[in-house]
């Protein structure tokens, strides 16, 4: 909180008055012996400047005894290659702005990290501008997302050159507006090799491969011949088809052009090799016949083998780099940090002998990566030297561990040593604003990226538009939406994902139809829209619109859809989306097996286990789920040789594992089996009972008939009982109707939850079944008074791809006469084989006659006679049902599954029965 306040304080001044670090002394020269000549001179500060080393190449810098226009630009452009353009505009202002080519280095330096506003003053004060500053100035409005104020100079320009064409074609590309480069490129007077890469490369960032490479043909038959250049980006535009047919194709004429040889390009055909999981042999043996390899080659070859989880062969190639510069270290480096194998990713960094920047940085967020925050932290406070790369590691490395606070309190740092946020530090924070709910530092970032110029950058506004969307402020998120320039389809799917998040569901779809492209989160999020909205069959048609659409669906999708068909127990539905699991080779994926699992359980589907054995992988998860799969089905013995199969393993449980084991426990009637598992948690795993823990006990004494004991382990417990638990011991009281210990269970329940009807209804069935009708009429008058209206039992099935569901009294549906008559006839048939009507559910004293009558529209019964009338004879039928079944109709489905020889399923709110020749799973504990 103190960083927060602290933050707020130096965010509130202006931003641009920022302490320039290494302030120059023009005046105060100090003199080496043997000085270097000067043009070597400023080679080497140039050098020293490409390696991240500004201390060092600023000492050759003051040792200079004179210096000539070109060591002042060439320690300027130092400063800015290294993220520090308010030191480099010192020297700036140090020789009264240079000449024209200084304060276009100055401007493009701040242009790099979206100081577009200082940019344009550097533009403004140099007294004269030759085309290569205009063009500079073009460059970077269109790199930061001002294509509009970019095209207004170009437009302005006193006279254009080639590069000027192809600096507002970068912008049009940059920006993603391929139609408007399309008609900038046929407009121009003429077209160099630049033009053309330009376009390719900006059909690739589009991922509009395919077009690239029609460019590139376009090209070739107008009698161009690639360079370097043009090679890169379209190997770039080819690695993006993913089509090495294409690519062998391109080798030919790389080969004839003598460019296969030529290292950078052997480069680039190697990373479209490597890009290909598939092709990592092919890559390899490329590799190996490789004339000529540099840093890039080798470092590529090294990543390529650690991303495909080939670390130890990594590592031959490492040790046959006969340099093994500080590209190759890196990979490697980083490389067995994604590996996990952090301590020699450490083993290798201390053997650098003077790490540069680049280094420390690939260390920083190897810790990062692998949790290892305060290491990372350590490694950071020792750096001699930090670039904005650093600063940005260890900011997104705070905001994505979940440390926060302490990625605002990075920003305050960052602030006080005189240099301004990059775009990614930005990004990051406001993340962790996010995440936090800091709304208002958030503002004020939002406040200090307006003043340097960062407000247009496509980076920073998606960034924006999500924290406003998590603070709840879509006011905002809605401005900074309609005002940027150029959105790309991040930008609708942060948009989207606000407008979900913030509950504003038409809006929502309104924007997803409006979308001129989607990618599969777009579906993804409005698809969980309409789940979490509870709006199960819009969610379901706009996955059948996104299959017509041949868009294919991602893992998250399928896992929401099949937790839709679970909740639906729409098991036919579930089978179908398993099928495009199969298809997409998407069911081994560890996410959708545990989905499919859950999914077959909330089914009443035997394919859960299969699914499980079939497993190669599985996670705590996966056991959580098939243990409390097997608990709601009432088969306890079964949960339990799960979770000593789980054990056997080497898996250790968790809180949800013991709720799973109780539940079972509980379901079952095992009392001792319950009392182990719930000392076992603390004695064996150090585990500390939570409330549901404490109620699952609470509802295995009380189903066993101990309500007594009960009663007594809720005074007993450690911390105080919440309405989950005193709604089990109400439960245990109605099953075994103990009015007294049940109506003070009730009134704890009414003090807690006094609008929720279930509580008066379990106590009236306690009353009614004792015969207490004037404890009946008090309770309905006081549910009149307080206005609580009990939840209609609701039925549904499905039959034939179609829900039908039913209320208690339906009288709409439309086969009802049907259906009633259906009833009667079963009412006659089942009582002649011995079935009494249980009445002492029925909450009114009124005569046996009505009571059986009002029994007879229960829901679930209404259910099972319409299922009857319309489903093949000896078809099994699956009712899925929102409340407990009641005592009655679980005793009359009995006699149905006896009388008509049909396996019968019914999930009711708290578990499944399984109903077989006149008997049910649950042996009546429910």
């Amino acid at each position: 909180m103190a960083h927060r306040l602290l933050l707020r304080r130096r965010l509130s001044a202006a931003a641009a008055a920022t302490a320039v670090a290494a302030a120059p002394a023009p005046l105060a020269v100090r003199h080496s012996h043997g000085a270097l000549h000067m043009g070597d001179c400023s080679a080497r500060i140039r050098e020293l400047g490409r390696l991240g080393l500004v201390a060092e190449a600023r000492e050759v810098f003051d040792a200079l005894p004179r210096r000539d226009i070109i060591a002042w630009n060439s320690m300027v452009s130092a400063y800015c290659k290294n993220g520090m353009p308010d030191a480099a505009r010192a020297l700036f202002d140090a020789i009264s702005g240079g000449n024209m080519r200084t304060g276009a280095i100055l401007l493009s330096g701040y242009a790099r990290l979206g100081r577009v506003l200082d940019a344009r003053r550097v533009f403004d004060e140099m007294l004269e501008r030759n085309t290569v500053a205009w063009n500079a100035m073009i460059s970077c409005y269109a790199q930061n997302g001002d294509i509009t104020m970019a095209r207004r100079l170009f437009d302005a320009m006193p006279s254009r050159d080639i590069t000027s064409w192809n600096s507002m074609l970068t912008g049009y590309c940059h920006s993603l507006q391929m139609v408007d480069a399309s008609n900038l490129f046929e407009k121009m007077p003429e077209r160099n090799l630049v033009s053309w890469t330009v376009m390719i490369s900006g059909y690739s960032r589009t991922e509009n491969h395919g077009k690239a490479w029609d460019m590139f043909r376009m090209m070739h038959h107008e009698g161009l011949m690639p360079d370097q250049s043009n090679f890169a980006s379209v190997l770039s535009a080819v690695k993006g088809l993913g089509n090495l047919g294409v690519l062998e194709s391109l080798r030919v004429l790389a080969l004839k052009t003598a460019f296969e040889r030529d290292v950078v390009i052997g480069t680039a055909i190697l990373n479209v090799y490597t890009r290909d999981a598939n092709a990592l042999e092919t890559a390899i043996k490329f590799f190996e016949t490789m004339i000529e390899r540099n840093e890039y080659t080798w470092s590529s070859m090294i990543s390529a083998l650690s991303h495909g989880g080939r670390i130890d062969d990594a590592i031959v190639v490492y040790e046959r780099d006969p340099v093994k510069p500080i590209a190759c270290q890196t990979a490697l480096l980083t490389g067995l940090a994604q590996c996990g194998r952090i301590d020699d990713a450490r083993i290798l960094f201390e053997q650098i002998p003077k790490p540069i920047v680049v280094s420390w940085n690939a260390m920083i967020t190897g810790y990062m990566q692998n949790g290892m925050i305060d290491e990372a932290k350590e490694l950071f406070d020792k750096m001699p030297f930090r670039n904005t790369i650093s600063w940005a590691g260890m900011i997104a490395g705070y905001a994505q561990n979940g440390r926060s606070e302490e990625a605002l309190g990075l920003l305050q740092e960052l602030h006080r040593s005189g240099m301004l946020p990059s775009l990614s530090s930005l990004t990051s924070i406001f993340f962790a604003c996010s995440n936090t709910g800091a709304l208002e530092i958030g503002t004020q970032v939002h406040s200090l990226a307006v003043k340097v110029g960062c407000h247009f950058n496509s980076f920073v506004c998606n960034a924006l538009i999500t924290m406003y969307g998590k603070c709840r402020n879509m006011e905002y998120a809605r401005q900074v939406f309609s005002q940027m320039v150029t959105k790309d389809i991040v930008s609708w799917n942060s948009f989207l994902a606000a407008l979900v998040q913030n509950n504003l569901f038409d809006d929502a779809r309104n924007t997803f139809d409006n979308m001129l492209s989607r990618d599969v989160v777009s579906w993804t999020t409005i698809i969980s829209a309409y789940t979490q909205a509870e709006q199960c069959d819009e969610a379901m048609g706009i996955f059948r619109t996104m299959l017509c659409e041949h868009v294919l669906p991602n893992s998250p999708i399928l896992t929401i859809l099949l937790g839709v068909c679970g909740s639906l127990g729409a098991s036919k539905l579930g089978q179908q989306i398993h099928t495009v699991a199969i298809k997409l080779g998407m069911d081994s994926e560890l996410i959708v097996a545990n989905a499919l699992i859950s999914m077959y359980f909330k089914c009443g589907c035997a394919d859960s286990r299969r699914i499980f054995d079939l497993m190669e992988e599985r996670d705590i998860f996966t056991w959580n789920t098939i243990i409390t799969g097997y608990a709601q089905h009432g088969l306890g013995r079964e949960a339990i040789k799960m979770y000593q199969l789980m054990e056997s393993t080497g898996v250790i449980p968790n809180e949800v594992t013991f709720v799973g084991l109780l539940n079972a426990c509980s379901h079952a009637g095992l009392v001792d089996e319950g009392w182990k598992f719930f000392k076992s948690m603390s004695q064996d795993y150090g585990l500390t009972p939570l409330l549901e823990h404490y109620a699952c006990m609470v509802d295995l004494l009380g189903r066993t008939g101990n309500v007594q004991g009960a009663e007594q382990f809720i005074y007993d417990m450690p911390i105080e009982p919440d309405m989950v638990i005193w709604s089990a011991l109400l439960g245990a009281c109605k099953i075994y109707k103990n009015a007294e210990i049940g109506k003070k269970a009730a009134e704890k329940l009414f003090k807690i939850e006094p609008s929720n009807a279930g509580n008066y209804v379990m106590l009236s069935n306690i009353y009614s079944s004792l015969g207490m009708w004037g404890e009946v009429a008090e309770l309905r008058k006081i549910m009149k008074q307080q206005g609580v209206i009990k939840e209609p039992g609701c039925s549904w099935m499905q039959i034939k791809d179609k829900i039908h569901s039913f209320v208690t009294g339906d009288k709409q549906h439309e086969q009802i006469e049907e259906i009633v008559a259906t009833l009667e006839e079963l009412y006659t048939l089942l009582k002649a084989t011995g079935y009494v009507p249980d009445t002492e559910f029925v909450l009114h004293d009124i005569d046996e006659e009505q009571k059986e009558s009002s029994l007879l529209y229960h829901s679930e019964k209404l259910a099972v006679a319409y299922c009857l009338l319309v489903t093949p004879k000896g078809m099994p039928i699956q009712i899925l049902k929102n409340l407990r079944i009641c005592g009655d109709c679980h005793t009359f489905i009995k006699f149905v599954s006896h009388v008509t020889k049909r396996e019968i399923d019914i999930r009711d709110g708290n578990r499944f029965h399984h109903f077989r020749n006149g008997s049910c799973s649950c042996e009546d504990f429910w």
